[in-house]
């Protein structure tokens, strides 16, 4: 199937996606965009994760003073090119971050950050929580790597629901911004 310059362009101003990405996405999905665009952001974190790998040199310093003046965020965000730095896109995803930050004020950026002796505490608290209700014991670590998955959702910013849209988290908003 033959997929025409112009299609290409509008998935990746609708998308960002680089062009190869769009071309091999509107390919699969015969030529059709939306189920296109569903396949981009099915293969958004793969994306994502490949471009984390790369060095960013480029970026802005986003802040957001909550009205009263007692609580603020400094965020910098970084990016490979001085061309992304300067897009609105760009912009507006530093300043919803900043806003993300300041609403909900994490302690970690990713579940990874998180030291060891936090999540052994936090498991420990769960496990004795659990046992205490009685459940059997084949369960009770199940319960609480799940209660400790819950933690992290509420500690960790690329895991907290994103205020504008509970239904997505973070680390999806940046991924689809990217």
């Amino acid at each position: 199937m033959q997929i025409s310059k112009d299609l290409i362009r509008e998935l990746r101003n609708k998308t960002g996606a680089g062009v190869m990405d769009c071309k091999q996405a509107l390919l699969e999905a015969g030529g059709d965009i939306q189920k296109a665009q569903d396949i981009l952001r099915e293969k958004g974190s793969v994306v994502a994760i490949k471009r984390s790998a790369r060095e960013t040199q480029e970026g802005l310093v986003s802040s957001y003073v909550h009205s009263g003046n007692k609580l603020g965020v400094l965020l910098e965000i970084n990016c490979e090119t001085d061309f992304v730095a300067k897009t609105s896109e760009f912009s507006q995803l530093a300043k919803e971050l900043a806003m993300q930050i300041a609403a909900m004020d994490p302690l970690w950026i990713k579940p990874e950050d998180v030291p060891k002796e936090v999540i052994e505490k936090e498991k420990e608290i769960y496990k004795k929580q659990v046992q205490e209700s009685g459940k059997p014991e084949k369960v009770i670590e199940k319960i609480a790597q799940g209660r400790l998955e819950k933690y992290f959702t509420q500690v960790c910013l690329l895991e907290q629901p994103y205020i504008k849209n509970p239904k997505l988290k973070v680390k999806d908003l940046i991924t689809e911004s990217i």
